[in-house]
C-alpha cells in the first residue's frame, strides 16, 4: 500500500467490500424465488421431492442471508467514514431511499423471515408459502430501492443544487431515472442466473458422485431450464442497457470498446469490434488490436455505419480508466456467451436422453457454478469503474467526495478488512458450499422438520442479525 493516497485506498477498500457483499445479495435474490417456487410446486402437486429440496436449499439461503446482512452493515458505515463529501452532496436524494429500503424491505424480509425458517409443522401451510413469498418480494424489493440510488448516481434527475448540495425536486424522476429500468433488469437476471448455476453446479455434484439421485435430477432440470430461458434474455437486456449507456454515458463506452479516435473509424465506414488488445491510456491506442469490420458499429448503434465517440473526444481528467474497463468488460460477455452455450448444451442432452449420463456435462456444470458470480462482478466493476472519475455523474467527482483523511489509517482500516472478511467470510463460504456439495441427507423424509437448534446450519449470530432492530440498521447496502 506504499505510495497510495487515502483516495486510492478508500477507494479500494470500498470495492473490495462490495465486492465480497455483492455476491450474498444476488445468491439470496436468487434462492429466496428458487424457494418461493418450490413450496409452490410443492403444494401444487404434493411430490415430496419438492419439500426435500425447499428444506435442503433454505438452510443454504439462512446462511448466505446472515453473510449479506453482515457484510452490507459494514458499507453504510463507510459512507460516512470515508466518503463524507459524498454524504454531505447527495444525503438529500440517497439518504431517503435507503430508508425506503429499510421501511419496506426489511422489514417485510424481518416480519416474515422467522416464519420461512422455522415455521414447518407450527403454521398452515398457505401461511408458510404467503411467509416464503414475502421473503423473495421483500428481495426483490430491496435491489428496487439500491439500484435506484445507485442509477442516479449514473444518471441523475429530479434534483436542484441549493448551497453545494442536490435537493430533490421530482421523486418520480429520481427513482425512475433514465437507467434505472436497464440497471434493475440487469442484475435481477444476473441474481437468478448465477443462482441457477449455483443450483445447477450442487446437483451435478451430486449426481457425479450418486448422491440423492432423484432430487439431485430435479434440481438440474429447473437450473438449466432457468439457464436456458435467462441467458439469452440477459443478453438482449443488455443490449438495451448498453444503448442507453451510449446515450448518458459516452465516455464508458468508449473506454469499454477501446476507441480512441471518431472520424478516423468513420472514415472507414462505422468503425469495427476490437475483440482484443490492450488499451493504452498514456499513448492514447489500443495495442495489438485485433478487429472485426464494422462489427462494433452494428452492435452498439444497430448501424454498418453508425458511430460512437472516441475517448479523445473527451477531456484526459474525465475519461475512465479503459485499460480496466476493456477487460472486465470482455469477461463479462464471454461468460454470458457461455452460459448461453451452456444451456443450449443441456438442451440437446435433454433431448437425446443423457442429461443426467453424460458426466463430461456434469463436470462442465460444476465448473460453471461460480460463473455467474464472476461476470457479476466483471459487470459490476464495468458499470463502477466507467462511472469515474465522478461520484455522481457530471456533478460530483470523486476526489471531491472522499473524506478529509490522512493514507495511514485508511491503509490500517484496508488490511483489517481484509484480513477479517477472508477469515469471516471465507470460513461462511466454505461451509456453505460444503452444505451446497452434500445434497439432501441420504434417507432424508420429505416431511421432517428441519433442523435449526444447536449445531444446526443457522448460526445464533443469524438469528441475531435477522432481528428487526438489527435490520433496521441496515442490511444489503449496495447490491
Amino acid at each position: 500500500m506504499h505510495g497510495l493516497t487515502a483516495l486510492e485506498l478508500a477507494r479500494i477498500q470500498f470495492g473490495f467490500t462490495v465486492s465480497f457483499h455483492i455476491l450474498f445479495p444476488a445468491i439470496t435474490i436468487g434462492l429466496a424465488c428458487f424457494l418461493a417456487f418450490l413450496e409452490a410446486r410443492w403444494l401444487y402437486t404434493q411430490d415430496a421431492v419438492y419439500k426435500t429440496l425447499y428444506q435442503f436449499w433454505i438452510k443454504i439461503f439462512a446462511l448466505n442471508f446472515g453473510m449479506g446482512v453482515v457484510s452490507g452493515l459494514v458499507m453504510a458505515y463507510e459512507f460516512g467514514t470515508n466518503w463524507s463529501g459524498f454524504s454531505q452532496f447527495a444525503g438529500g436524494v440517497t439518504g431517503p431511499l435507503l430508508t425506503y429500503e429499510v421501511l419496506t424491505a426489511f422489514f417485510l424480509e424481518a416480519g416474515f423471515l422467522g416464519v420461512m425458517l422455522f415455521g414447518w409443522n407450527r403454521v398452515g401451510p398457505g401461511l408458510h408459502f404467503f411467509s416464503t413469498v414475502m421473503v423473495a418480494l421483500g428481495t426483490m424489493i430491496s435491489s428496487t430501492w439500491i439500484l435506484a440510488s445507485n442509477s442516479w448516481m449514473h444518471t441523475p434527475a429530479g434534483y436542484v443544487i441549493v448551497a453545494g448540495k442536490v435537493v430533490p425536486t421530482d421523486w418520480l424522476e429520481v427513482i425512475f431515472n433514465p437507467s434505472f429500468p436497464y440497471r434493475l433488469t440487469h442484475m435481477v437476471i444476473a441474481a437468478l442466473l448465477s443462482t441457477a448455476l449455483f443450483v445447477a453446479a450442487s446437483s451435478a455434484w451430486q449426481l457425479l458422485h450418486d448422491r440423492a439421485v432423484p432430487a439431485a435430477r430435479k434440481m438440474l432440470s429447473m437450473a438449466l431450464w432457468m439457464v436456458l430461458i435467462a441467458a439469452p434474455v440477459q443478453a438482449v437486456v443488455g443490449d438495451a442497457h448498453g444503448l442507453n449507456t451510449l446515450e448518458h454515458q459516452p465516455a464508458k463506452i468508449a473506454a469499454m470498446e477501446g476507441h480512441w479516435n471518431t472520424a478516423a473509424r468513420n472514415d472507414k465506414g462505422g468503425f469495427p469490434l476490437i475483440v482484443i488488445g490492450i488499451p493504452d491510456m498514456e499513448r492514447e491506442e489500443t495495442r495489438y488490436a485485433i478487429e472485426i469490420p464494422r462489427l462494433g458499429s452494428l452492435i452498439l448503434t444497430h448501424s454498418l455505419d453508425g458511430q460512437i465517440r472516441g475517448l479523445k473526444d473527451f477531456p484526459r481528467e474525465d475519461r475512465p480508466n479503459a485499460t480496466v474497463l476493456f477487460f472486465t468488460f470482455r469477461a463479462m460477455v464471454g461468460l454470458g456467451v457461455a452460459m448461453i452455450l451452456f444451456g443450449l448444451l443441456g438442451c440437446v442432452l435433454r433431448r437425446n436422453g443423457a442429461l443426467y449420463r453424460s458426466r463430461a456435462f456434469l463436470r462442465l456444470a460444476v465448473l460453471m457454478g461460480p460463473a455467474g458470480l464472476i461476470a457479476l462482478l466483471a459487470g459490476w466493476m464495468t458499470t463502477e469503474i466507467g462511472r469515474q472519475p465522478w461520484v455522481v455523474y457530471g456533478l460530483l467527482r470523486t476526489h471531491d467526495a472522499v473524506s478529509a483523511h490522512a493514507a495511514g489509517p485508511v491503509a490500517l482500516s484496508l488490511a483489517l478488512f481484509v484480513a477479517v472478511y477472508f477469515v469471516c467470510f471465507g470460513v461462511g463460504i466454505r461451509y456453505m458450499l460444503k452444505l451446497a456439495s452434500a445434497g439432501p441427507a441420504p434417507g432424508t423424509h420429505p416431511h421432517d422438520e428441519p433442523s435449526y437448534g444447536p449445531g444446526s446450519v443457522v448460526p445464533a449470530a443469524i438469528a441475531a442479525a435477522c432481528a428487526p432492530n438489527a435490520m433496521a440498521r441496515h442490511g444489503r447496502r449496495e447490491i
